[in-house]
């Protein structure tokens, strides 16, 4: 059985950031939910934090975004830099100026 003090608050932080990335990936929170095989009232109460992340949900998502369990835990995953709004990476984005038409 997991709890929440199996997490301290950085690392709860940590693993919503993760969702929240990952559910922009997925497209949605109900596909989120299918694919980390939780409910999507759980893991949307995790994601937007009005419920405590568990170590089970940080390994779900490791699983799922295919990095080590110490990625999510210690802030690597998502890449720093990452929107927190769009979910895209640094390197996603282009300097309009340069673009030649």
């Amino acid at each position: 059985m997991s709890r929440a003090g199996d997490l301290t608050a950085k690392e709860q932080a940590r693993v919503r950031a993760a969702l929240r990335y990952l559910k922009i990936r997925h497209g949605g929170w109900d596909r989120l939910a299918a694919a980390l095989g939780n409910c999507r009232e759980q893991v949307y109460r995790v994601g937007n934090g009005s419920a405590p992340a568990a170590a089970s949900m940080a390994i779900r998502v490791a699983r799922l975004a295919e990095v080590p369990v110490s990625d999510i835990l210690d802030g690597r995953f998502p890449p720093p830099g990452t929107c927190p709004h769009c979910g895209r990476r640094p390197e996603e984005f282009f300097d309009e100026e340069t673009v030649v038409e």
